[in-house]
């Protein structure tokens, strides 16, 4: 049960996971039909820029630790916040590719950084009984994030394109003043970035003292995370272009889609601190990753109102909900003093799929026209995710002390 006292954690973690993902990243999605249809930039140009905030993101992932050690999570996560604001702003016009895509990148690193810090933040914060609930809660941002932009982007698209930008980086400038009200509302025990740096190295020690049979249960979570990564890059990136062109939904239609995508993603935190509580964090993962393949299976099915519907609903519930169990897991089977570096890699390597798969898939595109492949690609690579998590099971059989 969530007390009075956890409010500004809960609030800071929200806030920081719709900010970083579902506003730096999954509202360019529905913003990408209206840029090609109003001569911004070609369809793989859009495409790349995509591609672009993922490879800010697999930056932010890479560094996320180390500057936090040299100037404190705090700081950081404001910073990020501010960063998310100016690159919705500063993009209300039509503009260079370079300039929109420097803009694009230091969103997807802010992105990183909030998805990081924050949620390691709001676990180390919380009480021993609510932690995993709390550290699962926190991503509901994400999908309050996809459903504000998948209903306000296509109302504000019919009288300037300009405005939405402009509407989203004012959304964002809410966000950022609740993260900093609610950040220090927080009772952190020491914000110096010098007692970080000596916390963050100690913690360094234990990582090596993990048994044998638990580095191998953490490298096939880490790697299966990754390849979850790759598998969901058509739907966070795609989805509403292909229903909307190839599906013929039309934008209007296919944004109502991208809605679903976020109501999903509202409802699955729920399901992963449900979940979690009765069955462990790293069995939910399973579960979780189960759905979301069976999510995408959807998207091959010949193109009707109820498959689409279910596939976004699926998929969106389940992209919170994998990274909050994966985080939750992390935390449960080797400790708070490793979270955050374990994270962070788990972060990394994530980041590093999603990078190198919105580049190759941005190309393929480009080359063959047509979405459909990327999806049966995604079906493969979310099995091979999900084999991993179950075979990963198995080794988790001690805990920390």
């Amino acid at each position: 049960m969530i007390k009075k006292t956890d409010i500004p954690l809960l609030i800071l973690g929200m806030v920081s996971t719709f900010a970083g993902l579902g506003l730096a990243r999954f509202s360019y999605a529905p913003l990408i039909p209206e840029m090609v249809a109003q001569g911004w930039f070609s369809a793989s140009d859009a495409a790349y820029l995509g591609a672009v905030n993922l490879a800010g993101y697999l930056l932010g992932a890479v560094t996320a630790h180390w500057l936090s050690v040299r100037f404190g999570s705090p700081f950081l996560i404001r910073l990020s916040l501010i960063g998310i604001f100016l690159s919705f702003v500063l993009l209300a016009q039509p503009g260079w590719f370079i300039w929109f895509g420097l803009w694009r990148f230091v969103a997807g690193m802010a992105g990183a950084y909030l998805m990081i810090l924050a949620p390691s933040l709001v676990i180390a914060q919380a009480d021993a009984e609510r932690r995993s609930s709390l550290g699962v809660l926190v991503f509901m941002g994400i999908g309050f994030g996809i459903m504000m932009s998948a209903s306000i982007v296509p109302m504000l698209s019919n009288i300037s394109l300009g405005v939405s930008w402009l509407v989203l980086g004012l959304v964002a400038a809410l966000a950022c003043l609740m993260g900093f009200i609610n950040l220090n509302r927080i009772k952190l025990p020491d914000s110096n970035p010098s007692t970080e740096q000596a916390s963050a190295l100690k913690s360094a020690e234990p990582v090596a003292t993990i048994p044998v049979l638990l580095k191998v249960s953490l490298i096939l979570v880490i790697v299966a995370y990754g390849l979850d990564a790759v598998a969901y890059v058509p739907h966070s990136l795609f989805w509403v272009d292909f229903l909307a062109s190839e599906g013929g939904l039309g934008v209007g239609r296919a944004a109502i889609q991208w809605f679903l995508f976020g109501l999903g993603a509202c409802f699955g935190p729920w399901f992963a601190a449900w979940t979690s509580q009765r069955v462990g964090p790293h069995k939910a993962l399973i579960a979780a990753l189960l759905i979301k393949s069976l999510g995408i299976i959807l998207a091959l099915l010949p193109l009707h109102w109820l498959s689409n519907s279910m596939s976004s609903f699926l998929v969106g519930a389940m992209v919170p909900a994998v990274v909050g169990l994966t985080s939750a897991s992390i935390a449960a089977n080797f400790g708070l003093s490793r979270h955050q570096v374990l994270w962070g890699v788990a972060t990394t390597v994530f980041a590093l799929g999603q990078a190198a798969s919105g580049y190759l898939m941005s190309w393929w595109f480009s080359m063959e026209a047509s979405y459909l492949k990327l999806f049966e690609v995604a079906t493969l690579i979310m099995t091979l995710a999900l084999l991993l998590a179950t075979v990963s099971h198995f080794f988790s059989t001690r805990k920390p002390s």
